[in-house]
């Protein structure tokens, strides 16, 4: 978590940062008011300790300037000259503490966390303020920052209309989400969304998926069968990684998209498609145009109105939001009220590197949540991402107990397999996901767990 600390004598700006350092934050620091203040301008904090009396601009006024800047970011005032009335006064414009000098080294940690904790608190029910004043259709997608408020407006303005829209982003950011979303708030709303994962089927029978066959197109094809833009007539039919489809297959979607029509395979009779497309890709489609693989005329039909949904690293303030929202999910699905994020295991998230986005970091809380003691304190350490099925520890995997799952079950007792195994309802891959060893490895911990040893 980063701090700005504002302090203008230099023997104690350096003891207070080299405290905070300690603990582990991200310090920066400004001697005086003029350079705090390109500070405050140019970068966001979680926190900021302000001197009350410095030159060019005193505390107070960088206190306005900060609660102006990031007005979720908690501030607390230092001063030499404590009294009551200061004190009221920096409450009154939104100082979330007032420290006197000399400052407690002890006493600041606390105050610090206290503030933090607040702080998260806050921007919790700002985003759920802001989920209850949004479209009902937007409501899934949570998070409160710029960049994904920039997306759900753009998604919000052609949900109205009928227009072709393309979604851009990294695999796991929820551009299935946004598709659902624009469904949702669209005309289209009470009729059939129709998701197809078109990397998820081989090519051969993409086009049967879609379009559907006629009774004896093909050996085995006893009877005629609707595709799925059959099933999706006046609805919408969300075609994920779209840059994922074969050429041939492309010039059948174009055809859609300009004449909405279709034939079934093995048919000759024009099928209407009266249906919404909406799709998503993680590929850049202008170096697959490039290379022959993507149809330049399809393109420039899909990408009349672009959305780009950004990943989890660019909108790292919502990860404290979004890491309580499926911790209450997890509560819910465990039957584990007792869950609860520690404040050092929000500071790891929102310091990793999510190549996973945001599903990633739900199948990190999944772990979390179901790896968690019984006080249901969900410490950083839960949260490090599991190793290599075959043991040991990829050199991107954060360090922690659970990145040498082998290691993690003999210390805890194997036991513990068991007690994932029963809270996943007896899904032996899913337990092994979590547990980051093979299902088969799991089998046979289950069966060491079961033999009775203690038989002579």
């Amino acid at each position: 978590m980063r701090i700005l600390l504002v302090e203008d004598r230099a023997s104690l700006r350096q003891a207070l940062s080299e405290t905070l350092r300690r603990a582990g934050f991200d310090v920066a620091e400004a001697g005086e008011g003029k350079a705090a203040m390109a500070l405050i301008e140019g970068g966001s904090y979680d926190l900021a300790l302000f001197d009350l009396k410095m030159p060019v601009f005193s505390g107070l006024e960088l206190l306005k300037a900060s609660r102006a800047r990031w007005p979720l970011a908690p501030v607390i005032l230092l001063s030499a000259y404590g009294s009551v009335e200061v004190a009221v006064d920096a409450m009154k414009l939104g100082a979330a503490d007032f420290l006197a000098k000399p400052v407690d080294p002890d006493h600041l940690l606390m105050v610090v966390l206290r503030c933090l904790e607040v702080g998260r608190r806050d921007r919790v029910q700002e985003a759920l303020v802001a989920d209850l004043s949004r479209a009902p259709a937007f409501q899934q997608i949570v998070g409160g920052s710029e960049a994904l408020r920039r997306a759900q407006n753009e998604a919000l303005r052609i949900a109205a209309t009928d227009t072709t829209c393309l979604l851009l982003g990294e695999t796991g950011s929820g551009k299935e989400l946004f598709a659902r979303a624009i469904h949702n708030a669209s005309p289209r709303a009470n009729e059939p969304f129709v998701a197809v994962n078109c990397a998820a089927i081989p090519g051969t029978l993409l086009e049967n998926e879609l379009f559907g066959h006629e009774k004896g197109a093909y050996t085995g094809a006893h009877e005629t069968r609707i595709g799925r833009f059959e099933f999706a007539h006046r609805g919408t039919i969300f075609l994920d990684e779209i840059g994922e489809m074969g050429t041939d297959l492309q010039a059948k979607l174009l055809r859609v998209l300009e004449e909405k029509t279709f034939t079934r395979v093995g048919g000759v009779r024009p099928i209407t498609a009266d249906v919404r497309i909406i799709c998503a890709t993680n590929r850049d489609l202008d170096e697959l145009i490039e290379r022959k693989a993507f149809r330049q005329d399809l393109y420039y039909r899909l990408s009349a109105f672009p959305i780009r949904v950004p990943p989890l690293r660019e909108r790292r303030e919502d990860i404290p939001i979004l890491a309580e929202h499926f911790v209450a999910h997890f509560r819910r699905e465990l039957g584990r009220a007792d869950l609860e994020l520690s404040l050092e295991a929000v500071a790891f998230l929102k310091d990793q590197p999510w190549p996973g986005n945001v599903r990633e970091l739900m199948n990190r809380v999944e772990r979390a949540a179901i790896l968690a003691g019984p006080d249901g304190k969900m410490a950083p350490e839960l949260f490090a991402a599991a190793g290599p099925p075959q043991g040991g520890m990829s050199p991107t995997v954060p360090f922690g107990v659970l990145a040498d799952p082998e290691a993690w079950l003999e210390a805890e007792g194997r036991w513990r397999a068991g007690e994932v195994l029963r809270l996943c309802g007896g899904e032996h891959k899913r337990a092994a996901r979590l547990l980051g060893i093979t299902a088969g490895r799991l089998t046979e911990l289950m069966g060491e767990v079961t033999k009775p040893r203690d038989l002579p």
